[in-house]
């Protein structure tokens, strides 16, 4: 059986951290870019690492961050990766993850619709080939991700790289695009965020609750994955 891990982000609350972990998630997310609604500062997201348990990896997503501010917050927070999720070039993620002393993650913003076959996927590989993987998100305005689903049937049949499969992903679609790329990389990993958060009444409505997750959620969304892993 092929074990897809499963990355949860855009963790704000000590209560999510500990829900996410334990449902079993292999990685979790803090985002450092001010301009995101799941923001937490370095000393936050410290903090928050601090109470996983061995094996559970933090990731931190900067957003153009400057090199120095992104190597000190990686420094604070023992075994953590980078996820460069704005417009670093390859020279800048090397330099921003201490040139090779920190592991990185490079995420890919594939254009929505049918544009999506007009993005160059395995040049996008090659270009940032010092990556531990590649992060597939939806292309939308700002950066930290939209919770939008572009097309995988789009991506190329065979790319030589660890991908992670991003962008609008739900307990109920997870497996779905599990089953479409898994055969298509090294190996396939998922990363949800709003997918997982919590609704609240708004306006007489129902309103996801941008950085609060949902424990339920969480769980449903990993058993999802290891029903996923067990299909044919």
């Amino acid at each position: 059986m092929t074990r897809t891990r499963i990355k949860i982000c855009g963790l704000t609350r000590e209560q999510d951290v500990d829900a996410a972990v334990d449902a079993g998630a292999d990685a979790v997310g803090f985002v450092l870019y001010a301009g995101s609604q799941r923001a937490v500062t370095p000393r936050r997201a410290a903090a928050l690492a601090s109470r996983l348990p061995p094996f559970v990896t933090p990731v931190l997503l900067f957003v153009n961050e400057d090199a120095s501010t992104a190597i000190d917050a990686l420094a604070a927070v023992p075994g953590a990766i980078a996820q460069f999720h704005g417009d670093e070039s390859p020279l800048q993620c090397l330099e921003s993850s201490g040139a090779g002393r920190y592991r990185f993650m490079r995420a890919a913003r594939i254009p929505l619709g049918a544009a999506g076959a007009g993005f160059d996927l395995v040049k996008y590989v090659s270009d940032f080939s010092h990556a531990q993987a590649i992060l597939l998100d939806a292309h939308v305005d700002g950066y930290g991700g939209g919770g939008k689903v572009f097309d995988w049937s789009l991506l190329p049949t065979a790319v030589d790289a660890h991908l992670v499969l991003s962008g609008g992903l739900t307990p109920v679609n997870v497996g779905d695009g599990i089953r479409q790329l898994r055969t298509r990389a090294k190996t396939l990993s998922v990363d949800v965020s709003s997918g997982v958060e919590a609704d609240a009444p708004h306006d007489g409505m129902l309103k996801t609750v941008k950085g609060i997750k949902d424990a339920d959620k969480i769980r449903d969304f990993v058993a999802a994955v290891r029903a996923a892993d067990l299909a044919p």
